[in-house]
């Protein structure tokens, strides 16, 4: 602590009157004591501050140490785009909502009101970056770039619609960083040579306490009447449906001191949140059951994982947590080893875990499984003594990239097989995914499974009808890979969707082979040529008794016309045009999930009528 001397030990004023005092110069002679205790007591808050202020110097030398490393050691490089990557480039926010004008077709009476948002990767400073140093070269894989919300806004107004347009980016805290030093700071970690990802997980830590961005660019959710973005890296983001502003922090996040899913599931009949967390580290894989009311975490458990499996989706029935865990991984070990970060373990095992509600980890029932890539689950539901677990399945990851292709280029379109059959638009059979369905005896320990489509289309992001989450249903949703692009000797791939599925489950296709597969009939809702979509919904028509009776709603982009619209598609009538096509007022890139959240007349997100109507399916 800093004390001042006694009076009587003072030098002469002119002596020790420091450069920066603002009292006025006196003359010795002038000088009585309550001025002499004024100046003293000046002379102890400057002396204070300038303290403060070296401390905070000395503090900060750390820091601009580091980034002095860093500017000096790495060169930031923007990753080019490709001509077929056009639409992946980034778009700048546009402030205050847009009113739309042009729609074609007309919007139907019974569509709900309600907001439609999308979330995907916009990067900040125009690109996905690499670095290059004395440690190598590292770089952003192609689902890193800053959550950017896409928002599409209807309200009713007697018979007449009102439609709106608007984006944001997620403020996420390192967002906030870059924006201010108005540079790229962080250090790409995910993929690259060793060292220099090694380097970047140091650094970064060193620098902001983080090794990785906190980018939120993955999917929106709802619960209890709370929008929230999100992404694996990072905890949910609450957001505002009027205006997309970032708000307030995650209830719970002082209890769940680890990144969150991108696909929570809302339990069916009960309303809690089951959530997981995956990490780079032990714990491995934590599940969580959040309180009905967004509140609370009610329980939290370290499953014990042997290794960190990279998991995207986790899957509920009435009473069970269904755990996916797969041989696609991020073991730092590997990188330190020469390895990379995020890889397919071609030759890991795979298994699938039933796990009660409140379970723990010795309470999980596993069940091993032919090897494989899933990152979206369609939905899973217990049927007797069985518990059925269906998604989509391919024979490798697409994340981060794929390695057979490093030195070459992935054609957009090509003659790849199958069986001796041709696969549809060019995509390597190791990423192509179908619908699988796998059934798990609990009573007998055994499972079994068959894929229920087959190879005509290529099928990701999924979608049901929400209120049968968790409980059997007949109907689900995917959009259709058209391509995988890729270029320049890039580790890139970049997909394409061309259109919709319908897949209707409780049917099968007519069948005339004798040795075919038994698959379901699917319906097919292809979009025109150039023409491609992402962040698709399922909307259901409010009140209806019928599963599939809704509306698909989706962004989608004319590569050729370089214009972006929304199309409202009637699931009743899947395979006709759209009922209604709204042409927005600026290009929409490439994206991820979206979710359509409904809405009372005063903005809240109504979710007493869903919880009513989920219960009204479950019984």
């Amino acid at each position: 602590m800093l004390t001042t001397p006694s009076p009587r030990t003072i030098r002469p004023f002119r002596t020790c009157r420091p450069a920066f005092s603002i009292t006025p110069r006196f003359s010795p002679t002038s000088i009585t004591s309550k001025p002499k205790k004024s100046l003293f007591q000046e002379l102890q808050r400057q002396l204070s501050f300038r303290f403060d202020e070296a401390s905070q110097v000395l503090k900060n030398a750390p820091h601009m140490l580091l980034d002095a490393i860093v500017d000096s050691t790495f060169k930031f490089t923007d990753q080019a785009l490709f001509p077929s990557e056009s639409n992946f480039a980034p778009v700048d926010e546009i402030g205050e909502s847009i009113e739309i004008l042009q729609i074609e077709g007309e919007i139907p009476t019974d569509f709900p009101e309600g907001v439609y948002i999308r979330n995907g990767s916009n990067p900040l400073f125009g690109a996905l970056h690499s670095t290059v140093s004395v440690f190598g070269e590292s770089n952003e894989i192609w689902v890193e770039g800053e959550g950017m919300l896409h928002l599409y806004f209807t309200k009713n107004y007697s018979d007449s619609w009102s439609v709106s347009y608007a984006n944001r980016y997620v403020e996420s805290p390192t967002l906030t960083i870059e924006r201010d030093r108005k540079k790229p700071c962080f250090l790409p970690a995910a993929q690259g040579d060793s060292a220099a990802v090694i380097a970047a997980y140091i650094l970064n830590y060193l620098r902001f306490g983080k090794v990785n961005k906190s980018i939120s660019n993955t999917n929106v959710f709802e619960h209890r009447g709370r929008v929230y973005a999100i992404s694996e890296s990072h905890q949910p983001e609450e957001i505002c449906i009027k205006n997309l502003e970032t708000g307030n922090t995650w209830d719970i996040q002082e209890e769940w001191d680890r990144p969150c899913t991108s696909h929570p599931k809302v339990a069916p009949g009960s309303g809690e949140l089951v959530i997981f967390g995956s990490d780079a580290k032990r714990p491995f894989l934590v599940v969580g059951v959040v309180s009905d009311d967004g509140t609370k975490l009610k329980h939290k458990v370290d499953l014990k994982l042997d290794r960190p499996t990279l998991c995207h989706d986790i899957g509920v029935t009435l009473k069970y947590n269904i755990i996916m865990d797969l041989p696609l991984t991020a073991d730092i070990s590997r990188v330190a080893t020469g390895g990379q970060l995020i890889e397919f373990e071609k030759k890991g095992y795979a298994r699938i875990g039933v796990m009660p509600r409140y379970g723990d980890a010795e309470s999980v029932m596993w069940f091993d499984v032919e090897p494989c890539c899933m990152f979206h689950l369609i939905n899973c539901f217990e049927d007797g003594d069985e518990v059925v677990v269906q998604g989509l399945r391919s024979a490798d990851s697409i994340i981060p990239g794929p390695r057979l292709y490093k030195h070459g280029i992935i054609p957009e379109i090509s003659e790849l097989k199958r069986d001796g059959k041709t696969m549809k638009r060019g995509i390597d059979e190791n990423f192509f995914s179908r619908l699988y369905e796998w059934r798990l005896n609990l009573e007998r320990k055994t499972v079994s499974g068959k894929y229920l489509t087959g190879i005509d289309w290529s099928l990701e992001f999924p979608m049901i009808n929400n209120y049968y989450t968790g409980v059997h249903h007949s109907y689900a949703y995917a959009q259709i890979v058209d391509s995988l692009i890729s270029g320049g000797g890039s580790e890139r791939v970049l997909p394409k969707y061309g259109g919709f599925a319908k897949l209707c489950l409780e049917e099968r296709e007519n069948v005339t082979e004798k040795s075919a597969e038994d698959l379901i009939k699917m319906e097919i809702h292809q979009l025109d040529e150039d023409q491609f979509c992402s962040g698709a919904s399922f909307v259901p028509r409010v009140g209806d008794p019928y599963e599939d009776d809704g509306w698909i709603i989706s962004f989608v982009h004319n590569e050729r016309t370089n214009t972006s619209q929304v199309h409202i598609i009637d699931t009743k009538e899947f395979e006709g045009a759209p009922v209604a096509k709204i042409t927005l007022p600026r290009r929409v890139p490439y994206g991820f999930h979206g979710t359509f959240v409904h809405s009372n007349m005063t903005g809240h997100v109504n979710t007493e009528q869903a919880k009513t109507l989920q219960l009204k399916v479950i019984h």
